[in-house]
């Protein structure tokens, strides 16, 4: 991995001193330094146990009662109960007092950047969130903790009390549609602004990784913060690879808040 020399740090800096309207796309790679593994790589969720992908697939689920109660049984021990917003989630909160940022758009479902203080008001949650439960009949949504504690008292797979369906972590899994109001909303965003910053994701899972081509078609600049390459990297006017949680607060140290 490449460690950026300070040069390239400091242009970087300029862009976001220049900027306006910054819109930031975050993936797994913001939230790996909070504990959180992420789902492809190396040490990722399913690359370790290839089977619990079936969790995350909406007919396996459906249709499973067993990947339901193995997914309930998941959904209790999920890193993001106990996990905690890093040095890299606390920078763009940062970047957002400092009025910078106009829209964060989370591939994550852990909910870090609201714990660390970014407005809810700015985040798309592309995939959802596990802080939330749907029943898949009705659509009524609910907190997950109480789905969690019916779990831990004997009910191996919930239902709805309203009518009776499915409920499933308010997730976006393999298989179901994303939320078209979100899609829009983030499309607009990148059309919208002058600088995004793309970080701590892979840039593989579409539709939102077209964000970034769709921000630079518009003439806005394009920063890529990643542990490791991108296949996106190419288009990007700044590519910085290296530690999330140190490279983002080196980046907007010094911004003086205007809240």
């Amino acid at each position: 991995m490449d460690v950026p020399v300070d040069s390239d740090l400091a242009r970087v800096r300029s862009f976001i001193d220049e900027a306006q309207r910054i819109v930031v796309l975050t993936g797994a790679g913001i939230s790996t330094e909070s504990g959180i593994p992420d789902f492809r790589g190396p040490q990722g969720v399913w690359t370790r146990d290839p089977a619990a992908e079936k969790l995350s697939n909406l007919q396996h689920y459906m249709a499973d009662p067993d990947v339901r109660r193995r997914a309930w049984q998941a959904r209790l021990q999920h890193e993001a109960w106990d996990a905690q917003p890093n040095a890299g989630h606390r920078a763009l909160v940062t970047l957002e007092r400092a009025g910078k940022l106009d829209t964060l758009i989370t591939q994550n479902i852990d909910g870090l950047h609201q714990r660390a203080g970014s407005s809810p008001a700015r985040i798309v949650e592309i995939h959802g969130t596990i802080h939330e439960v749907v029943c898949m009949q009705c659509g009524e949504r609910g907190p997950m903790s109480g789905a969690l504690a019916r779990v831990r008292k004997g009910e191996l797979d919930p239902a709805c009390f309203t009518c009776g369906g499915i409920l499933k972590s308010a997730t976006i899994s393999f298989g179901q549609a994303l939320v078209a109001a979100d899609l829009r909303r983030a499309d607009q965003a990148a059309r919208g602004c002058d600088l995004l910053f793309a970080i701590g994701s892979s840039l593989k899972v579409f539709p939102i990784a077209g964000v970034v081509p769709v921000a630079k078609d518009a003439d806005a600049r394009v920063v890529i913060v990643n542990g490791e390459a991108t296949e996106m990297d190419a288009l990007a006017d700044a590519v910085l690879h290296g530690v999330l949680g140190e490279l983002l607060p080196t980046l907007v140290s010094g911004l003086i808040s205007t809240s």
